[in-house]
This record gives structure tokens, C-alpha cells and sequence, in this order.
């Protein structure tokens, strides 16, 4: 019986880690990494290190499906730590072949990384960025989402693109946005720098690209951040205002991290098409972006009750864009 009990207690603790919802508050001796991880007879990527609580965990990703998760160093062995070998052993992998697809892009100015249409079926890919801001979360599109959805479709894949400063002042709405897993809400957490830096600069000395801005610091303390809160970083990012250059975008990928970009900027005028990279603000200051997509919803109402236009999880679609 005892056995029993330890067996289901690994298993809720293996879950939860899984899902992000186990909050590292005493999280230490944060470290990027670069390893191949063996789990059974599966390959992971280690892409960061830390202890809490003296126990040492491994943020890793899956290079097939692009799925991060956290496993304690008991549980995996390191199969290959020098970064050449990891390298070619990702070698043909759907993570491997992002790093390409992004390079692509990496020289522009706005709008690098993943920037176009995956997959190209009928559906989008939804991103919602939460910038810092003194306003409340616009639950509106969440609300309007499950509404539209509701015994339709089980699992709503999302993208919420989060920000430290929006973490630090909305503490009741990032426990809210949390509580919409129990209602099928699947949000892929993904990193939008810790200070999202903007000025009143031109774009070539703004966001990420302003004088003094430490890449490192927003994106570690960003993550820092997100686990102490209970979000599984994903291994996405979200580039202020899209804005970037090539160093950005190499030093993210040196990180292990795919830059997001997008097609369909709602507040921009940009159209929504079947597998668009859909942008919103959900923070309070972009009504309408957020109108816009609503009124997007109610015109697909017919075609998502005949399940013709749904929801994609962005890792859907990259293994045939990569190939």
C-alpha cells in the first residue's frame, strides 16, 4: 500500500511539473545549459539548470514536439554536454530545423523569427502578448473564446506572451489566467522579456535595441520569474514590438530560443488567414486589436460549430514547415 502511494505521489508531482504548476519559489543558481539528457530511452534538450531546495532541475525541450517540461536530475542522465555534439545531435530534429526557419528572418528590423502561416489549415494560431501595464487583464477575450467554443472543442491552445513588469502588478489575473486550465484553456507561456523596455525612440534604438539593454538579464530573470509563479516556460519568445536585429536573434538562439513573430497583427489591419500567427494585446491597451478578434470569432461561429476553424498550439505545423 505504501508503494502505492509513493507511486501515485511521483506521478501527481511528474504531472505537475509537467503542466507548470508547481511554483519554485526558493528557485537558486539559475544557469543556461546546453545538453543532451537521456530519460528512459528518450533524448531531451537541457536548456537550463537550477536548485531549490538543494534538488537539482532541468528545463528541457523536446526536440520532436517542442514541448518544454522540468525534470529533476535524478530522473535523466547527461548523454553529451560539449555544445558541438549537441548541436549535430539535433542534427535533422524539428528543434534543429526552427533554429534554420528563424535564421531566415533574423536580419529584420521587425517582425524575425516565426512570422508566417502554420499550420496552413483552417484555423490560427492565437498570441496574446501582456506588455506591462497599470490596466486589468482583458478577460473579455478569454471569456468570449470558451463561449464560442463551449462543447465544441476540449482543449483550447493558446499563446499568452508575458512579461515581468505585467507579472509583478497583475497578481489576481495571472492567478485567473492559471485557473482557465480547469476549463480547457492550454497556454503555451511564453517569454516577453522581464522589463519590456520602450521609449519614444525610432525602432533601430527601441524595445531590445535600446542603449544599455542586457538580452541576458530580461530573458533569464524573465524566466526566473515565470517558474516562481507556476509557468512552464515555453520555448518560444515574444521580441517587444517585434523589434530585433541579428545579434538579438542569435543570442536567443544561443539560449535555446525560437523567436515568435507574426502575420496577423489585428490592431495593425493585418488580416487573420488559415494558420495565421494572430497578435493581440490582452494587457488593456490595445481595444482594437482585442474588438477586432472578437468580431473575427463571431464571423467563424458557423464554421467552429462544424468544427471547420479551429485553434493551433504554435508547435503545430513546424515539423512540415522544417522538411
Amino acid at each position: 500500500m505504501m508503494k502505492q502511494l509513493i507511486f501515485v505521489g511521483l506521478f501527481l508531482v511528474c504531472a505537475l511539473l509537467s503542466n507548470g504548476q508547481v511554483s519554485f519559489a526558493n528557485l537558486e543558481n539559475y544557469r543556461t545549459e546546453w545538453l543532451i539528457l537521456r530519460e528512459n530511452n528518450n533524448s531531451l534538450v537541457g536548456i537550463r539548470s537550477f536548485t531549490t531546495n538543494t534538488v537539482k532541475y532541468y528545463l528541457t525541450v523536446d526536440p520532436t514536439t517542442l514541448q518544454t517540461r522540468i525534470v529533476g536530475d535524478r530522473s535523466v542522465s547527461v548523454l553529451y554536454n560539449d555544445a558541438a555534439q549537441v548541436t549535430k545531435s539535433l542534427s535533422g530534429s524539428v528543434y534543429e530545423s526552427c533554429f534554420s526557419l528563424v535564421r531566415k528572418t533574423e536580419n529584420n528590423l521587425q517582425d524575425a523569427g516565426l512570422n508566417f502561416r502554420l499550420p496552413k489549415e483552417a484555423g490560427i494560431n492565437l498570441t496574446i502578448d501582456l506588455c506591462p501595464s497599470h490596466k486589468p487583464l482583458d478577460r473579455a477575450i478569454f471569456e468570449d473564446l470558451l463561449a464560442a467554443f463551449k462543447g465544441i472543442d476540449r482543449s483550447l491552445p493558446l499563446a499568452v506572451s508575458v512579461s515581468g513588469k505585467w507579472m509583478l502588478n497583475h497578481a489576481a489575473d495571472l492567478a485567473w489566467l492559471k485557473s482557465l486550465d480547469a476549463k480547457g484553456v492550454k497556454i503555451t507561456w511564453v517569454n516577453h522579456t522581464y522589463d519590456h523596455v520602450f521609449t519614444s525612440n525610432p525602432l533601430t534604438s527601441n524595445f531590445l535595441l535600446s542603449k544599455n539593454t542586457n538580452l541576458g538579464y530580461e530573458v533569464l530573470e524573465n524566466e526566473k520569474l515565470m517558474l516562481k509563479n507556476g509557468l512552464l516556460p515555453s520555448v518560444f519568445f515574444r521580441c517587444p514590438g517585434l523589434v530585433s536585429d541579428r545579434r538579438i536573434i542569435e543570442q536567443l538562439l544561443s539560449y535555446g530560443l525560437i523567436a515568435v513573430g507574426s502575420d496577423a497583427w489585428l490592431a495593425k489591419g493585418q488580416q487573420a488567414k488559415n494558420g495565421s500567427i494572430v497578435l493581440i494585446h490582452g494587457n488593456g491597451n490595445e481595444e482594437v486589436g482585442v474588438q477586432d478578434f472578437i468580431r473575427l470569432l463571431r464571423t467563424k461561429s458557423q464554421a467552429i460549430k462544424t468544427k471547420h476553424w479551429t485553434l493551433y498550439s504554435l508547435s503545430e505545423g513546424l515539423d512540415q514547415e522544417s522538411h
